[in-house]
Protein backbone atom coordinates (compact mmCIF):
# COMPACT_ATOMS: atom_id res chain seq x y z
CA UNK A 1 0.00 0.00 0.00
CA UNK A 2 1.50 3.28 -1.26
CA UNK A 3 1.61 6.56 1.07
CA UNK A 4 -1.60 8.05 -0.56
CA UNK A 5 -3.43 4.75 -0.12
CA UNK A 6 -2.96 4.65 3.84
CA UNK A 7 -3.80 8.38 4.22
CA UNK A 8 -7.17 7.66 2.42
CA UNK A 9 -8.07 4.45 4.80
CA UNK A 10 -6.58 6.54 7.61
CA UNK A 11 -9.00 9.35 6.81
CA UNK A 12 -12.29 6.95 5.81
CA UNK A 13 -11.62 5.19 9.31
CA UNK A 14 -12.27 8.50 10.93
CA UNK A 15 -15.16 10.34 8.53
CA UNK A 16 -17.12 6.88 9.12
CA UNK A 17 -17.49 7.65 12.66
CA UNK A 18 -20.32 9.53 13.81
CA UNK A 19 -19.30 13.07 15.63
CA UNK A 20 -19.02 12.01 19.27
CA UNK A 21 -18.19 15.06 20.96
CA UNK A 22 -20.68 17.03 23.13
CA UNK A 23 -18.46 19.82 23.32
CA UNK A 24 -19.95 23.20 21.83
CA UNK A 25 -18.15 25.26 20.09
CA UNK A 26 -17.26 27.65 21.94
CA UNK A 27 -16.24 25.48 24.88
CA UNK A 28 -13.56 23.90 22.20
CA UNK A 29 -12.18 27.64 21.57
CA UNK A 30 -11.69 28.84 25.30
CA UNK A 31 -10.27 25.41 26.17
CA UNK A 32 -7.77 26.19 23.18
CA UNK A 33 -7.37 29.85 23.87
CA UNK A 34 -6.44 28.75 27.76
CA UNK A 35 -4.24 25.97 25.78
CA UNK A 36 -2.66 28.31 23.75
CA UNK A 37 -1.63 30.82 27.03
CA UNK A 38 -0.04 28.07 28.36
CA UNK A 39 2.04 27.04 25.22
CA UNK A 40 3.88 30.27 25.23
CA UNK A 41 4.17 30.27 28.68
CA UNK A 42 6.27 27.27 28.40
CA UNK A 43 3.83 24.77 29.54
CA UNK A 44 3.76 22.34 27.22
CA UNK A 45 2.44 19.77 29.28
CA UNK A 46 -0.66 21.09 30.63
CA UNK A 47 -1.41 22.66 27.26
CA UNK A 48 -1.54 19.33 25.93
CA UNK A 49 -3.51 18.20 28.68
CA UNK A 50 -6.20 19.93 28.17
CA UNK A 51 -5.86 19.40 24.28
CA UNK A 52 -5.70 15.66 23.98
CA UNK A 53 -9.04 14.26 25.95
CA UNK A 54 -10.82 15.70 22.73
CA UNK A 55 -8.67 15.18 19.44
CA UNK A 56 -10.19 12.79 18.06
CA UNK A 57 -14.10 14.34 17.84
CA UNK A 58 -13.45 18.31 18.64
CA UNK A 59 -11.87 20.15 15.49
CA UNK A 60 -9.84 22.71 17.90
CA UNK A 61 -8.24 20.16 20.16
CA UNK A 62 -7.32 17.97 17.24
CA UNK A 63 -5.63 21.04 15.43
CA UNK A 64 -4.19 21.89 18.82
CA UNK A 65 -2.45 19.41 19.15
CA UNK A 66 -1.59 18.72 15.77
CA UNK A 67 0.13 21.64 15.92
CA UNK A 68 1.92 20.64 18.61
CA UNK A 69 2.53 17.65 17.60
CA UNK A 70 4.24 19.18 14.07
CA UNK A 71 6.51 21.98 15.81
CA UNK A 72 8.53 19.03 17.62
CA UNK A 73 8.71 17.24 13.97
CA UNK A 74 10.43 20.31 12.47
CA UNK A 75 12.57 21.30 15.69
CA UNK A 76 13.83 17.32 16.01
CA UNK A 77 13.67 15.73 12.69
CA UNK A 78 13.10 12.58 14.46
CA UNK A 79 11.04 9.89 12.08
CA UNK A 80 8.87 9.46 15.14
CA UNK A 81 8.29 12.78 15.88
CA UNK A 82 7.63 13.43 11.81
CA UNK A 83 5.53 9.82 12.15
CA UNK A 84 3.13 11.18 15.13
CA UNK A 85 2.74 14.61 13.41
CA UNK A 86 1.53 13.19 9.94
CA UNK A 87 -0.78 11.10 12.07
CA UNK A 88 -2.08 13.85 14.39
CA UNK A 89 -2.65 15.56 10.93
CA UNK A 90 -4.44 13.05 9.21
CA UNK A 91 -6.96 12.80 12.15
CA UNK A 92 -7.17 16.17 12.40
CA UNK A 93 -8.22 16.55 8.63
CA UNK A 94 -10.58 13.92 8.94
CA UNK A 95 -12.28 15.27 12.34
CA UNK A 96 -12.53 18.56 10.15
CA UNK A 97 -14.29 17.08 7.25
CA UNK A 98 -16.56 15.43 9.15
CA UNK A 99 -17.58 19.45 10.23
CA UNK A 100 -17.32 20.49 7.15
CA UNK A 101 -20.37 21.55 4.89
CA UNK A 102 -21.00 18.32 2.45
CA UNK A 103 -22.77 19.74 -0.55
CA UNK A 104 -24.57 17.60 -2.78
CA UNK A 105 -23.87 17.83 -6.16
CA UNK A 106 -26.59 20.47 -7.76
CA UNK A 107 -25.42 22.28 -4.94
CA UNK A 108 -22.11 22.34 -6.21
CA UNK A 109 -22.97 23.21 -9.52
CA UNK A 110 -25.19 26.10 -8.69
CA UNK A 111 -22.39 27.15 -6.66
CA UNK A 112 -20.81 27.97 -10.04
CA UNK A 113 -23.62 29.87 -11.75
CA UNK A 114 -25.25 31.77 -8.22
CA UNK A 115 -23.16 33.37 -5.31
CA UNK A 116 -23.52 30.83 -2.36
CA UNK A 117 -25.10 31.82 0.83
CA UNK A 118 -23.20 31.45 3.80
CA UNK A 119 -25.85 32.27 5.77
CA UNK A 120 -26.94 28.98 5.33
CA UNK A 121 -23.71 27.49 7.07
CA UNK A 122 -23.99 26.68 10.83
CA UNK A 123 -20.55 28.09 12.83
CA UNK A 124 -19.60 24.90 13.13
CA UNK A 125 -19.17 23.92 9.16
CA UNK A 126 -17.31 27.57 8.62
CA UNK A 127 -14.70 26.70 11.46
CA UNK A 128 -15.00 23.57 10.41
CA UNK A 129 -13.17 24.76 7.03
CA UNK A 130 -10.24 27.03 9.03
CA UNK A 131 -9.14 24.48 10.92
CA UNK A 132 -9.10 22.52 7.47
CA UNK A 133 -7.21 24.84 5.51
CA UNK A 134 -4.93 24.97 8.50
CA UNK A 135 -4.53 21.24 9.17
CA UNK A 136 -3.68 20.74 5.39
CA UNK A 137 -1.31 23.52 5.16
CA UNK A 138 0.20 21.61 8.25
CA UNK A 139 0.33 18.76 6.33
CA UNK A 140 1.78 19.71 3.29
CA UNK A 141 4.95 21.31 4.84
CA UNK A 142 5.49 17.78 6.69
CA UNK A 143 5.29 15.89 3.29
CA UNK A 144 8.34 17.81 2.47
CA UNK A 145 10.26 16.24 5.39
CA UNK A 146 8.50 13.03 6.01
CA UNK A 147 9.00 11.97 2.47
CA UNK A 148 12.10 12.60 -0.01
CA UNK A 149 10.84 11.54 -2.85
CA UNK A 150 9.10 14.00 -6.01
CA UNK A 151 5.98 12.17 -6.12
CA UNK A 152 6.12 13.65 -2.23
CA UNK A 153 7.03 17.37 -3.71
CA UNK A 154 3.61 17.06 -6.32
CA UNK A 155 1.21 15.58 -3.46
CA UNK A 156 2.58 18.61 -1.29
CA UNK A 157 2.10 21.01 -4.27
CA UNK A 158 -1.83 19.72 -4.57
CA UNK A 159 -2.10 19.56 -0.68
CA UNK A 160 -1.01 23.67 -0.73
CA UNK A 161 -3.43 24.50 -3.78
CA UNK A 162 -6.55 23.07 -2.05
CA UNK A 163 -5.32 24.90 1.14
CA UNK A 164 -5.11 27.75 -0.89
CA UNK A 165 -8.87 27.44 -1.94
CA UNK A 166 -10.15 26.67 1.29
CA UNK A 167 -8.45 29.48 2.40
CA UNK A 168 -10.26 31.50 -0.23
CA UNK A 169 -13.76 30.11 0.49
CA UNK A 170 -12.90 31.42 4.14
CA UNK A 171 -12.18 34.77 3.16
CA UNK A 172 -16.10 34.62 0.80
CA UNK A 173 -17.49 33.64 4.26
CA UNK A 174 -15.63 36.25 6.21
CA UNK A 175 -17.15 38.94 3.72
CA UNK A 176 -20.19 37.53 2.56
CA UNK A 177 -21.79 35.92 5.49
CA UNK A 178 -24.05 38.15 8.07
CA UNK A 179 -21.65 38.19 11.29
CA UNK A 180 -24.92 39.23 13.39
CA UNK A 181 -24.54 38.28 16.89
CA UNK A 182 -22.11 35.77 16.46
CA UNK A 183 -19.52 36.18 18.94
CA UNK A 184 -16.92 33.87 17.31
CA UNK A 185 -16.44 35.62 14.23
CA UNK A 186 -13.05 37.26 15.60
CA UNK A 187 -11.70 34.05 15.75
CA UNK A 188 -12.39 33.16 12.36
CA UNK A 189 -11.56 36.33 11.31
CA UNK A 190 -8.25 36.04 12.62
CA UNK A 191 -7.22 32.51 10.78
CA UNK A 192 -8.67 34.09 7.23
CA UNK A 193 -6.31 37.05 8.11
CA UNK A 194 -3.43 34.96 9.17
CA UNK A 195 -3.56 32.48 5.97
CA UNK A 196 -4.27 34.92 3.47
CA UNK A 197 -1.66 37.27 4.78
CA UNK A 198 1.00 34.25 4.65
CA UNK A 199 -0.05 32.85 1.65
CA UNK A 200 0.28 36.51 -0.01
CA UNK A 201 4.03 37.17 1.57
CA UNK A 202 5.01 33.59 0.30
CA UNK A 203 4.25 33.78 -2.99
CA UNK A 204 5.85 37.58 -3.29
CA UNK A 205 8.96 36.71 -2.01
CA UNK A 206 9.03 34.11 -5.02
CA UNK A 207 10.97 35.16 -8.06
CA UNK A 208 9.03 36.84 -10.83
CA UNK A 209 9.06 33.59 -13.54
CA UNK A 210 7.64 31.30 -10.49
CA UNK A 211 5.09 33.95 -9.66
CA UNK A 212 3.82 33.77 -13.17
CA UNK A 213 3.29 30.14 -13.35
CA UNK A 214 1.54 29.97 -9.58
CA UNK A 215 -0.56 33.13 -11.38
CA UNK A 216 -1.80 30.81 -14.07
CA UNK A 217 -2.99 28.18 -11.72
CA UNK A 218 -4.55 30.40 -9.70
CA UNK A 219 -2.44 31.49 -6.46
CA UNK A 220 -1.66 35.32 -6.50
CA UNK A 221 0.78 37.13 -4.20
CA UNK A 222 0.83 40.81 -2.48
CA UNK A 223 3.37 41.80 -0.01
CA UNK A 224 1.24 44.97 0.81
CA UNK A 225 -1.73 42.78 0.84
CA UNK A 226 -0.51 39.92 2.99
CA UNK A 227 1.30 42.25 5.80
CA UNK A 228 -2.07 44.10 5.52
CA UNK A 229 -4.05 41.21 6.64
CA UNK A 230 -1.64 39.76 9.09
CA UNK A 231 -1.65 43.46 10.99
CA UNK A 232 -5.36 43.54 10.83
CA UNK A 233 -5.08 39.86 12.46
CA UNK A 234 -2.48 41.22 14.89
CA UNK A 235 -5.07 43.77 16.08
CA UNK A 236 -7.66 41.45 16.81
CA UNK A 237 -6.50 41.13 20.27
CA UNK A 238 -8.85 38.86 21.88
CA UNK A 239 -8.84 36.11 18.96
CA UNK A 240 -7.52 32.81 19.41
CA UNK A 241 -5.02 32.91 16.62
CA UNK A 242 -3.97 36.52 17.21
CA UNK A 243 -0.78 35.11 18.04
CA UNK A 244 -0.31 33.25 15.20
CA UNK A 245 -0.26 36.47 13.08
CA UNK A 246 2.04 38.21 15.54
CA UNK A 247 4.50 34.97 15.45
CA UNK A 248 3.86 34.89 11.24
CA UNK A 249 5.00 39.36 11.72
CA UNK A 250 7.69 38.90 13.36
CA UNK A 251 9.46 35.81 11.49
CA UNK A 252 8.99 37.66 8.29
CA UNK A 253 10.29 40.84 9.37
CA UNK A 254 13.16 39.58 11.64
CA UNK A 255 14.47 36.39 9.96
CA UNK A 256 12.97 36.44 6.27
CA UNK A 257 13.72 39.86 5.26
CA UNK A 258 16.98 39.63 6.63
CA UNK A 259 18.10 36.30 4.98
CA UNK A 260 16.51 36.49 1.25
CA UNK A 261 16.42 40.08 0.77
CA UNK A 262 19.07 43.45 0.79
CA UNK A 263 16.27 45.30 2.63
CA UNK A 264 15.49 45.66 6.10
CA UNK A 265 12.41 44.68 8.17
CA UNK A 266 9.85 46.50 9.56
CA UNK A 267 11.96 47.19 13.11
CA UNK A 268 9.25 49.14 14.34
CA UNK A 269 6.45 47.49 14.86
CA UNK A 270 8.35 44.28 15.75
CA UNK A 271 9.10 46.27 19.13
CA UNK A 272 5.94 47.45 19.61
CA UNK A 273 4.53 43.46 19.51
CA UNK A 274 7.32 42.84 21.88
CA UNK A 275 6.66 45.01 24.10
CA UNK A 276 3.05 43.97 24.51
CA UNK A 277 3.90 40.00 23.91
CA UNK A 278 6.36 39.97 26.59
CA UNK A 279 3.72 41.70 29.46
CA UNK A 280 1.46 38.94 28.40
CA UNK A 281 4.32 35.80 27.78
CA UNK A 282 7.65 37.31 29.72
CA UNK A 283 9.28 33.57 29.85
CA UNK A 284 7.78 32.50 26.81
CA UNK A 285 10.70 30.68 24.80
CA UNK A 286 9.72 32.30 21.10
CA UNK A 287 8.72 35.84 22.38
CA UNK A 288 12.44 36.16 24.43
CA UNK A 289 13.96 34.78 21.13
CA UNK A 290 12.54 37.10 18.81
CA UNK A 291 13.36 39.85 21.25
CA UNK A 292 17.27 38.67 20.78
CA UNK A 293 16.52 38.29 17.23
CA UNK A 294 15.52 42.18 16.95
CA UNK A 295 18.52 43.60 18.97
CA UNK A 296 20.55 41.17 16.52
CA UNK A 297 19.06 43.23 13.86
CA UNK A 298 19.80 46.22 15.46
CA UNK A 299 23.45 45.30 16.03
CA UNK A 300 23.04 45.45 19.99
CA UNK A 301 25.21 42.42 19.88
CA UNK A 302 26.10 42.17 23.80
CA UNK A 303 21.83 42.82 24.14
CA UNK A 304 21.23 40.26 21.59
CA UNK A 305 23.01 37.47 23.53
CA UNK A 306 21.49 38.19 26.52
CA UNK A 307 18.10 37.92 25.12
CA UNK A 308 19.24 34.95 23.81
CA UNK A 309 20.50 33.58 26.41
CA UNK A 310 17.30 34.31 28.34
CA UNK A 311 14.96 32.41 25.64
CA UNK A 312 17.35 28.85 26.13
CA UNK A 313 17.72 28.76 30.13
CA UNK A 314 14.21 29.76 29.93
CA UNK A 315 12.49 25.89 29.64
CA UNK A 316 14.18 22.62 29.75
CA UNK A 317 11.03 20.50 28.38
CA UNK A 318 11.62 20.80 24.67
CA UNK A 319 15.63 20.79 24.38
CA UNK A 320 14.84 21.20 20.70
CA UNK A 321 14.24 25.19 21.40
CA UNK A 322 17.51 25.48 22.44
CA UNK A 323 18.92 24.81 18.89
CA UNK A 324 17.53 27.88 17.67
CA UNK A 325 19.12 30.05 20.27
CA UNK A 326 22.28 28.11 19.75
CA UNK A 327 22.16 29.18 16.06
CA UNK A 328 22.11 32.48 16.83
CA UNK A 329 24.48 32.91 19.39
CA UNK A 330 27.17 31.07 17.34
CA UNK A 331 26.52 34.24 15.02
CA UNK A 332 26.15 36.82 17.47
CA UNK A 333 29.53 35.67 19.06
CA UNK A 334 30.86 35.44 15.08
CA UNK A 335 30.01 39.29 14.42
CA UNK A 336 31.78 39.90 17.58
CA UNK A 337 34.76 37.91 16.20
CA UNK A 338 35.09 35.76 19.56
CA UNK A 339 35.56 32.42 17.17
CA UNK A 340 36.31 29.84 19.71
CA UNK A 341 33.11 30.95 21.67
CA UNK A 342 31.14 30.89 18.39
CA UNK A 343 32.72 27.58 17.97
CA UNK A 344 30.99 25.88 21.43
CA UNK A 345 28.15 26.73 19.84
CA UNK A 346 28.84 25.41 16.52
CA UNK A 347 29.62 22.06 18.53
CA UNK A 348 26.62 22.02 20.47
CA UNK A 349 24.79 21.88 16.72
CA UNK A 350 26.77 19.34 15.61
CA UNK A 351 26.05 17.08 18.34
CA UNK A 352 22.75 17.48 19.42
CA UNK A 353 20.55 18.46 16.67
CA UNK A 354 19.91 16.73 13.65
CA UNK A 355 18.98 19.49 10.76
CA UNK A 356 22.02 19.11 8.93
CA UNK A 357 25.34 17.46 10.32
CA UNK A 358 27.17 18.78 7.12
CA UNK A 359 26.51 22.17 7.81
CA UNK A 360 26.99 22.32 11.40
CA UNK A 361 30.63 20.35 10.62
CA UNK A 362 32.04 22.82 8.30
CA UNK A 363 30.42 25.70 10.37
CA UNK A 364 32.66 24.30 13.07
CA UNK A 365 35.92 24.16 11.11
CA UNK A 366 35.50 27.57 9.52
CA UNK A 367 35.15 29.02 12.90
CA UNK A 368 37.89 27.55 13.87
CA UNK A 369 40.26 28.17 11.35
CA UNK A 370 39.70 31.86 12.32
CA UNK A 371 42.39 31.61 14.97
CA UNK A 372 44.87 31.35 12.48
CA UNK A 373 48.16 31.13 14.82
CA UNK A 374 46.35 30.94 17.92
CA UNK A 375 45.29 27.16 17.17
CA UNK A 376 46.28 24.52 19.36
CA UNK A 377 47.15 20.92 18.61
CA UNK A 378 44.23 19.61 19.06
CA UNK A 379 42.19 22.25 17.60
CA UNK A 380 44.18 21.62 14.17
CA UNK A 381 43.21 18.04 14.25
CA UNK A 382 39.49 19.00 15.18
CA UNK A 383 39.57 20.50 12.00
CA UNK A 384 40.85 18.55 9.60
CA UNK A 385 38.53 15.69 10.96
CA UNK A 386 35.40 17.92 10.62
CA UNK A 387 36.52 18.72 7.10
CA UNK A 388 36.82 15.14 6.35
CA UNK A 389 33.30 13.91 7.82
CA UNK A 390 31.33 17.01 6.55
CA UNK A 391 30.77 15.73 3.20
CA UNK A 392 29.35 11.63 4.18
CA UNK A 393 26.18 13.30 6.12
CA UNK A 394 24.72 15.23 3.14
CA UNK A 395 21.05 14.57 2.63
CA UNK A 396 19.54 14.19 -0.59
CA UNK A 397 15.41 15.52 -0.72
CA UNK A 398 13.82 14.69 -3.81
CA UNK A 399 16.74 13.69 -5.24
CA UNK A 400 18.79 16.82 -4.84
CA UNK A 401 21.08 18.23 -2.33
CA UNK A 402 20.45 21.34 -0.18
CA UNK A 403 21.98 24.23 -1.51
CA UNK A 404 24.23 25.17 1.55
CA UNK A 405 25.11 21.74 1.78
CA UNK A 406 26.83 21.65 -1.09
CA UNK A 407 28.65 24.38 -0.50
CA UNK A 408 30.06 23.21 2.50
CA UNK A 409 31.13 20.23 1.07
CA UNK A 410 32.61 22.22 -2.13
CA UNK A 411 35.00 24.28 0.77
CA UNK A 412 35.72 21.10 3.02
CA UNK A 413 37.11 19.21 -0.50
CA UNK A 414 38.70 23.02 -1.35
CA UNK A 415 40.39 23.09 2.21
CA UNK A 416 42.09 19.68 1.56
CA UNK A 417 43.23 20.79 -1.66
CA UNK A 418 44.56 23.81 -0.60
CA UNK A 419 46.75 22.49 2.24
CA UNK A 420 44.30 22.42 4.88
CA UNK A 421 44.04 26.28 4.18
CA UNK A 422 40.97 27.79 3.38
CA UNK A 423 40.75 32.11 2.76
CA UNK A 424 38.28 33.89 6.11
CA UNK A 425 35.77 30.79 5.77
CA UNK A 426 33.72 32.50 8.54
CA UNK A 427 33.48 36.15 7.17
CA UNK A 428 32.42 34.12 3.99
CA UNK A 429 29.48 32.65 5.69
CA UNK A 430 28.59 36.14 7.44
CA UNK A 431 28.34 37.36 4.16
CA UNK A 432 25.92 34.46 2.24
CA UNK A 433 23.74 34.68 5.33
CA UNK A 434 23.69 38.32 4.81
CA UNK A 435 24.67 39.49 8.09
CA UNK A 436 27.03 42.18 6.38
CA UNK A 437 24.16 44.89 6.71
CA UNK A 438 24.00 44.09 10.74
CA UNK A 439 27.48 44.78 10.66
CA UNK A 440 27.12 47.98 8.87
CA UNK A 441 25.21 49.61 11.51
CA UNK A 442 27.55 49.92 14.33
CA UNK A 443 31.40 51.04 12.81
CA UNK A 444 33.66 49.06 15.13
CA UNK A 445 31.83 46.03 13.87
CA UNK A 446 32.35 46.66 10.42
CA UNK A 447 35.97 48.45 10.36
CA UNK A 448 37.07 44.93 12.06
CA UNK A 449 36.15 42.86 8.97
CA UNK A 450 37.52 45.79 6.60
CA UNK A 451 41.15 45.60 8.60
CA UNK A 452 40.70 41.61 8.33
CA UNK A 453 40.01 42.03 4.54
CA UNK A 454 43.44 44.38 3.82
CA UNK A 455 45.65 41.81 6.21
CA UNK A 456 44.62 39.17 4.13
CA UNK A 457 44.73 41.14 0.71
CA UNK A 458 48.57 41.95 2.29
CA UNK A 459 49.04 38.03 2.86
CA UNK A 460 48.04 37.21 -0.66
CA UNK A 461 50.69 39.87 -2.31
CA UNK A 462 53.50 38.45 -0.45
CA UNK A 463 53.16 35.04 -1.35
CA UNK A 464 56.04 34.71 -3.69
CA UNK A 465 54.37 31.29 -5.85
CA UNK A 466 51.01 31.99 -7.15
CA UNK A 467 49.05 29.68 -5.68
CA UNK A 468 46.35 27.16 -8.28
CA UNK A 469 43.18 28.67 -6.62
CA UNK A 470 44.74 32.10 -5.98
CA UNK A 471 42.47 34.38 -7.90
CA UNK A 472 39.46 32.76 -6.50
CA UNK A 473 41.21 33.33 -3.17
CA UNK A 474 42.06 37.02 -4.26
CA UNK A 475 38.15 37.33 -5.45
CA UNK A 476 36.48 36.48 -2.21
CA UNK A 477 38.56 38.57 0.00
CA UNK A 478 37.76 41.65 -2.40
CA UNK A 479 34.14 40.95 -2.71
CA UNK A 480 34.36 41.18 1.46
CA UNK A 481 36.29 44.27 1.47
CA UNK A 482 33.84 46.06 -1.48
CA UNK A 483 30.77 44.83 0.96
CA UNK A 484 32.58 46.39 4.01
CA UNK A 485 33.60 49.51 2.08
CA UNK A 486 29.90 49.81 0.86
CA UNK A 487 29.04 49.78 4.72
CA UNK A 488 31.38 52.26 5.59
CA UNK A 489 29.95 54.71 2.83
CA UNK A 490 33.21 54.58 0.84
CA UNK A 491 31.24 54.08 -2.41
CA UNK A 492 34.51 54.98 -4.96
CA UNK A 493 36.75 52.27 -2.87
CA UNK A 494 34.00 49.91 -2.75
CA UNK A 495 33.34 50.28 -6.52
CA UNK A 496 37.09 49.55 -7.26
CA UNK A 497 37.05 46.25 -5.34
CA UNK A 498 33.89 45.38 -6.74
CA UNK A 499 35.34 45.29 -10.49
CA UNK A 500 38.51 44.07 -9.54
CA UNK A 501 36.51 40.82 -8.68
CA UNK A 502 34.98 41.29 -12.00
CA UNK A 503 38.52 41.48 -13.79
CA UNK A 504 39.00 38.16 -12.07
CA UNK A 505 35.90 36.16 -13.85
CA UNK A 506 37.91 34.10 -16.52
CA UNK A 507 40.86 33.28 -13.92
CA UNK A 508 38.39 31.85 -11.40
CA UNK A 509 38.42 27.95 -11.03
CA UNK A 510 35.86 26.85 -8.71
CA UNK A 511 34.05 29.93 -7.07
CA UNK A 512 32.08 31.21 -10.14
CA UNK A 513 29.33 32.32 -7.48
CA UNK A 514 31.67 35.20 -6.79
CA UNK A 515 30.74 37.43 -10.01
CA UNK A 516 26.43 37.15 -9.96
CA UNK A 517 27.21 38.19 -5.95
CA UNK A 518 29.80 41.13 -6.80
CA UNK A 519 26.98 42.50 -9.65
CA UNK A 520 24.36 42.26 -7.39
CA UNK A 521 26.59 44.22 -4.64
CA UNK A 522 27.59 46.53 -7.26
CA UNK A 523 23.85 47.05 -7.89
CA UNK A 524 23.19 48.12 -4.40
CA UNK A 525 26.11 50.40 -4.29
CA UNK A 526 24.54 52.15 -7.48
CA UNK A 527 20.66 52.20 -6.12
CA UNK A 528 22.24 54.18 -2.95
CA UNK A 529 23.76 56.41 -5.10
CA UNK A 530 20.54 57.09 -6.79
CA UNK A 531 21.01 55.36 -9.88
CA UNK A 532 18.32 52.96 -10.28
CA UNK A 533 19.24 52.70 -14.19
CA UNK A 534 22.63 51.33 -13.53
CA UNK A 535 21.43 49.26 -10.57
CA UNK A 536 18.44 47.53 -12.76
CA UNK A 537 21.15 46.78 -15.67
CA UNK A 538 23.58 45.00 -13.23
CA UNK A 539 20.61 42.64 -11.63
CA UNK A 540 19.64 41.75 -14.94
CA UNK A 541 23.06 40.83 -16.26
CA UNK A 542 23.17 38.42 -12.59
CA UNK A 543 20.13 37.06 -13.43
CA UNK A 544 20.34 36.19 -17.05
CA UNK A 545 24.13 35.68 -17.89
CA UNK A 546 25.02 33.21 -14.85
CA UNK A 547 23.77 29.99 -13.99
CA UNK A 548 24.54 26.77 -12.21
CA UNK A 549 26.90 28.68 -9.33
CA UNK A 550 26.72 28.07 -6.14
CA UNK A 551 23.32 29.42 -3.74
CA UNK A 552 21.87 30.25 -6.87
CA UNK A 553 18.39 30.19 -5.74
CA UNK A 554 19.46 32.13 -3.03
CA UNK A 555 20.66 35.00 -4.68
CA UNK A 556 17.73 34.76 -6.70
CA UNK A 557 15.38 35.34 -4.11
CA UNK A 558 17.57 38.68 -2.98
CA UNK A 559 17.15 39.83 -7.07
CA UNK A 560 13.81 39.79 -7.14
CA UNK A 561 13.12 41.55 -3.69
CA UNK A 562 15.28 44.34 -5.13
CA UNK A 563 14.10 44.29 -8.27
CA UNK A 564 10.38 44.48 -6.82
CA UNK A 565 11.88 47.62 -4.52
CA UNK A 566 13.22 49.34 -7.83
CA UNK A 567 10.39 49.01 -9.77
CA UNK A 568 8.66 50.31 -6.75
CA UNK A 569 10.87 53.60 -6.77
CA UNK A 570 10.70 53.80 -10.35
CA UNK A 571 6.44 53.99 -10.03
CA UNK A 572 6.63 56.55 -7.49
CA UNK A 573 9.20 58.71 -9.22
CA UNK A 574 7.25 58.83 -12.22
CA UNK A 575 3.52 59.47 -10.07
CA UNK A 576 5.27 62.37 -8.55
CA UNK A 577 6.81 63.58 -11.94
CA UNK A 578 3.25 63.32 -13.08
CA UNK A 579 1.57 65.04 -10.61
CA UNK A 580 4.29 68.37 -11.12
CA UNK A 581 3.51 68.74 -14.42
CA UNK A 582 -0.17 68.43 -13.48
CA UNK A 583 0.01 71.62 -11.00
CA UNK A 584 2.10 73.54 -13.52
Amino acid sequence: MDNTDADDEFQDAYESQPVVSSMDLQTSVDDSKTAVHYFFNNKFSEARDILQPWANSSMYHSLGISVFTFLEAVLTFEHQHIEAASDALKQCIAVCNRYRKKNTFSESLGKMVKKTNYDQYSPEEIHAELCYAEALLLKSMLTFVEDETLVSFIRAGLKIRSCYNSYKECMNILNQRNWDGENHKVHFESGVRMGIGAFNLMISLLPARVIRLLEFIGFSGSKEVGLQELETGYRLYHSIRQVLCVMTLLGYHLIVMYVLSHTEGDLQICEEILRSQLQLYPQGVWFLFFKGRLEFMKANIDEAINWYMKSWKSQEIWPQYHHLCFWELMWTNSVKQDWREASTYADRLLNESRWSRTIYSYQKAALLCMLGGDLTLDEKAEIESLMRDAPQWKQRIAGKSLPMEKFAVKKAERFFAQKKMLVLPALELMYVWNLFKVLGKKCELIQNVYKMTEKTLAMLDAQKRRQEFDADNRALVLLLKGASLRQMQSPLQAEECLNSVLLLEKKLREDLYLIPYALVELALLFREQGNLTKASQLLEDAKKNYTGYSLESRLHFKIHSFQTELNEGKKLSSEDTADESTSQ
